[in-house]
């Protein structure tokens, strides 16, 4: 058999019409799935910028550091009180030693006192 650009075939048209209709179907087929996989890889990569954007989690750092601020100043304050607290509890038994020191030497004054009354 001559293979040639004359060389005629005979087909039914039937068989014609339906490999055409399977040629056709095949590029439909090939253009879904390339849409579908576009599809889905561009939803891959959405969902991994917001899943990286979610675990950066900006706002609730944000609030927390503020939380963790104001907690550190609140232990600065409740530290100089605690000083203070202890100063004054230093100075009250200091004070209280002098106090009870004056009053023996008042005591001792008004014994002397009455000593000299009665001489």
């Amino acid at each position: 058999m001559k293979i040639s650009e004359n060389t005629s075939i005979a087909m039914p048209m039937k068989n014609m019409l339906a490999i055409i209709a399977a040629v056709a179907m095949g590029v439909f087929a090939y253009t879904e799935v390339t849409a579908r996989l576009t599809s889905l890889e561009t939803s891959r990569e959405l969902f991994q910028a917001d899943l990286l954007k979610k675990s950066e989690q900006k706002p609730t750092d944000q609030e927390q550091f503020m939380l963790i601020e104001s907690l550190f100043a609140d232990v600065e304050k409740l530290i100089k009180t605690q000083e203070q607290n202890m100063t004054n509890k230093v100075n009250i038994e200091f004070l209280k030693t002098q106090l009870e020191k004056a009053l023996d030497d008042i005591e001792k004054l008004k014994e002397k006192v009455r000593k000299n009354g009665t001489h």
